[in-house]
């Protein structure tokens, strides 16, 4: 008897030990979830530009004009916009629109490796990537460069924090985020043994906030969230410098159309944008 509960140990071992082997050799492969081709034309009133980043890679991008320009010649605020995983820019374009018609230009770009890019995604390549965004953006005739707020949505909200320590925002607004990839790596790994050493891509937002960025932020989450729990976009507000807030948008899931451009949260945005960018 002792000796098959010896045997069933080991074999529960050596499973858990495969299965760890596996998802290191193909943690990027995992962590980094691409889905659809390119976008293709955009459409009337949205402007395809080009950014190239450190490493010359050219990526494509959109630039959605406010829809007050027309009376207001002066440059004006702008957002730029860092996805999350799955999809491309197209998939923000209600987002953008809805940002556009509060008054701000919006920046939609998509990752290396994603969209028909060439490149691997990677911790430092996206943020080379949102840096070349974040540049673009600044430096256009239309924008003010002392009024842009940076917006990430999941794993764009980590992406959100390294460019914010980088290239400090006026605001920042992080959507579902994540403390870093070890801890949500623990979250839906709990059998397996997650060690920081081992990731390659960690990604720590709770400890960049904490340390290095100083922008107000808005941290917007859902409450049936079941990605990124609120118990962990609660520990990256925590980790957050003053002035912060916390918003919570109801019975949402993390990929509900609420928390794309719905009204609930389109309202906290409204109001913490006019707060620091106007």
């Amino acid at each position: 008897m002792l000796d098959l509960a010896l045997r069933s140990a080991a074999v529960v071992v050596l499973v858990v030990l495969v299965i760890t082997a596996i998802l290191y050799l193909n943690q990027r492969g995992v962590l980094y979830v691409r889905s659809g081709g390119a976008p293709g034309e955009p459409p009337p009133g949205v402007e395809a530009v080009e950014i190239t980043t450190d490493d010359d890679l050219r990526l494509d991008a959109w630039f959605v004009p406010a829809a007050k320009t027309q009376t207001d010649p002066e440059p004006g605020p702008a957002v730029l916009v860092c996805n999350g995983n799955a999809g491309q820019r197209a998939h923000r374009l209600p987002l953008a629109r809805a940002l556009a018609e509060l008054g701000y230009h919006v920046l939609l770009f998509d990752y290396r490796g994603y969209a028909g890019h060439p490149g691997s995604p990677s911790e430092e390549g996206l943020r080379a990537d949102a840096r070349a965004a974040a540049r673009a953006l600044a430096e256009r005739p239309e924008v003010d460069p002392g009024r842009v707020a940076y917006f990430g949505e999941s794993l764009g909200a980590s992406v959100c924090g390294g460019l914010a320590a980088e290239l400090p925002p006026v605001a920042l607004i992080l959507r579902s985020p994540f403390p870093s990839t070890v801890e949500i790596a623990r979250h839906h790994y709990p059998f397996l043994p997650v060690f920081e050493p081992l990731i390659w891509d960690r990604y720590p937002l709770a400890h960049q906030l904490a340390e290095s960025v100083r922008s107000p932020v808005l941290v917007l989450v859902g409450e049936r969230d079941e990605v990124v729990p609120l118990d962990l976009s609660r520990r990256v507000y925590d980790a957050a410098a003053e002035p912060k807030r916390w918003a919570q948008v109801a019975a949402s899931h993390h990929n509900d159309e609420s928390l794309l451009a719905g009204g609930e949260m389109m309202a906290e945005m409204a109001d913490f944008l006019r707060q620091w960018l106007r």
